[in-house]
C-alpha cells in the first residue's frame, strides 16, 4: 500500500466505526409493529441503510406508506434504544488511539444528536475533533458538502485527506469533493461501481494503512 500524507481523516459512522444494525433493526420492527406489519430480518434491514433515516424508513415500509409521521416515530423508537446492542467494531478504539496526531472527523448521514450520543456511549467521541450529521449541512452524502465543510473546519486539504466509509454514498461524496476514499467492505453497503483509492476487508487492514507505515 502507498503511504498516506499526514492530513485529515474523515470517517463514516454506521458500518464503518460502529455496528449499529441490531438497534436499527429493532427500531424499524417496532415501527412496523404499529401497523401490524411482520418484522424484518437484520439481513433485510442491512440492505436498506446507508442513505439516512428517511431512506431507511421508506425502504422498510410498503410502497407509498412512508410519511414524515412514520419517520418521526422511527426516530423516537431508535432514540430510546440507541446503544442497546450497538458496538464499535473490534480494533476501532485501539486504532483511533493511535491516530491522535491527525485531525479526525465523523461525517455521517445519521442525525447529529444521535451520532454524538452513540459515539459518547461507546467511548469514541473523545477521539474526534468534529462530528457532522445528516442535518449539519443542507445536503447529505453523496453530496460533497458535508465533507467539504469538515475539511474547512479542520483546515485540511482534500488531496491529502481521506474519506473512510462502507457505502457508495461515501465514495461518491469523496469523489465529488476531490478526496481520496477508502472502502470498508466489512460494513453494510457496496461500492456502487465506484473505484476508491483503497478497498479493505478488516479493521486490521485499515489500521495497517493508517498507522503502521
Amino acid at each position: 500500500m502507498n503511504p498516506l500524507p499526514k492530513s485529515c481523516l474523515l470517517f463514516d459512522l454506521d458500518g464503518t466505526l460502529v455496528d449499529s444494525l441490531p438497534d436499527l433493526t429493532s427500531a424499524i420492527n417496532l415501527l412496523r409493529a404499529d401497523f401490524s406489519l411482520p418484522p424484518l430480518t437484520i439481513v433485510q434491514v442491512r440492505n436498506y441503510v446507508g442513505d439516512g433515516a428517511s431512506a431507511l424508513v421508506e425502504r422498510a415500509l410498503p410502497d407509498g406508506f412512508f410519511d414524515q409521521g412514520k419517520l418521526t416515530s422511527f426516530l423516537t423508537y431508535y432514540q430510546q434504544q440507541l446503544c442497546v446492542q450497538s458496538s464499535a467494531y473490534p480494533g476501532i478504539g485501539e486504532m483511533l488511539e493511535q491516530l491522535q496526531d491527525y485531525p479526525l472527523a465523523v461525517v455521517t448521514n445519521k442525525p447529529l444528536l444521535m451520532a454524538t450520543e452513540l459515539l459518547e456511549s461507546l467511548g469514541l467521541k473523545r477521539y474526534f475533533r468534529l462530528v457532522l450529521g445528516g442535518d449539519s449541512c443542507l445536503q447529505k452524502k453523496p453530496h460533497p458538502a458535508p465533507l467539504l465543510a469538515a475539511l474547512a473546519q479542520l483546515q485540511a486539504e482534500p488531496q491529502s485527506s481521506l474519506m473512510i466509509g462502507d457505502h457508495h454514498t461515501d465514495l461518491r461524496a469523496a469523489t465529488a469533493a476531490g478526496i481520496p476514499a477508502c472502502f470498508c467492505s466489512w460494513g453494510y453497503g457496496n461500492d456502487g461501481g465506484e473505484t476508491p483509492a483503497y478497498t479493505l476487508s478488516s479493521v486490521a487492514e485499515l489500521q495497517q494503512l493508517l498507522v503502521n507505515r
